[in-house]
């Protein structure tokens, strides 16, 4: 072999080297700029609230700015789409309520503004765990579960959600089946309207989880009526449960993930599922989530995966039933 054609097959070779080291390369350099974590609803709801918890930790850990951004609309779908069209190299992330698993079963969504519940994400981490609430505004009178089913049965009632198809919703239609009764549901663009509106005297009652009302318990301004879980919250040990209040299958809980484009390079979720992990360990975020009430969990991916697809099984079952749809 000559010259020319040894050197032709040298370059050829470290050509092809080069070319299949770059993913592991670029997957090995992540992060190499700043990251965004996407909510998918307004600011100043409780999902929103981790995320900054979140972003201000993983910063720190991996050396680049996390920014917040806000996503708004559709009980979350629009953000939830932005971010499956988002390049999967891990520097577009959603964290998601578990809203996520079934708005679109309840909206009517298209192209542009829909994503594949099942199949269209890379799952990363299941953050947390989150109970659910009846919770009436003081200016309701409304003292008990029992004064809520007497109040449905005597006037016109409603309820407050954060979302059509969130699980605030569907546990509100649930109740009201187990109940016999109706209250109607008013759905608002994320928690801080629901809540403030419950606050205004402008509506009762709210399906909610406990952070966003936590700070007007003490003073009476909102009033928690029963918690939708198999026992009762450590965040709030006297509210009772509705099954001690005699109500079977009627355990709804909320979560939020942490999700990435699909086709994100396994690495990189890797890294950050690890960061993630400590994260949720740190003694500070642990008693912020508390105030938010929320409880962390984490794990492997596939804990998150397997949670949202439960979620999309049982809840489409349930909406099919129930007729829910969205207003």
């Amino acid at each position: 072999m000559n010259i020319a054609r040894r050197r032709a097959l040298a370059f050829g070779l470290g050509l092809a080297a080069a070319t299949l080291a770059g993913p592991a390369l670029a997957q090995a350099s992540y992060p190499g700029k700043p990251v965004t974590l996407v909510v998918a609803y307004p600011a100043g709801g409780d999902t929103d609230a981790l995320a900054r918890v979140y972003a201000e930790k993983l910063a720190a850990r991996i050396g680049q700015p996390v920014v917040v951004d806000n996503k708004p609309g559709a009980s979350g779908v629009i953000g939830s789409s932005y971010v499956a069209k988002a390049p999967a190299d891990g520097y577009t992330l959603l964290l998601a309520p578990s809203t996520f698993s079934i708005a679109q079963l309840v909206l009517k969504t298209n192209g542009s503004a829909s994503y594949d519940v099942l199949n269209g994400f890379t799952p990363v981490i299941q953050t947390g765990t989150l109970p659910l609430l009846l919770v009436a505004g003081q200016a309701s009178g409304l003292k008990s579960f029992k004064d809520v089913l007497a109040a449905a049965k005597a006037q016109q009632l409603s309820y407050a959600s954060p979302g059509a198809g969130s699980p605030m919703h569907i546990l509100g239609e649930m109740v009201n089946k187990a109940a016999g009764v109706k209250i109607n549901h008013v759905p608002y663009r994320g928690v801080a309207p629901a809540v403030n509106d419950v606050l205004g005297g402008h509506l009762p009652l709210t399906y909610i989880t406990l952070g966003p009302v936590a700070p007007y318990l003490p003073n009476g301004k909102m009033l928690p009526l029963a918690v939708a879980d198999r026992q009762r919250s450590p965040l709030a040990p006297n509210v009772p449960t509705l099954l001690e209040l005699g109500y079977k299958d009627l355990e709804v809980s909320a979560w939020h993930g942490l999700f990435a484009p699909k086709g994100t390079p396994a690495e990189v979720v890797k890294q950050l599922n690890g960061h993630f992990n400590e994260i949720l360990k740190m003694p500070d975020v642990v008693a912020r989530m508390a105030t938010l009430g929320a409880t962390p969990l984490g794990g492997a991916p596939d804990v998150l995966a397997k949670t949202n697809a439960a979620d999309f099984e049982r809840f489409g079952k349930i909406i099919k039933e129930l007729g829910i749809q969205a207003d």
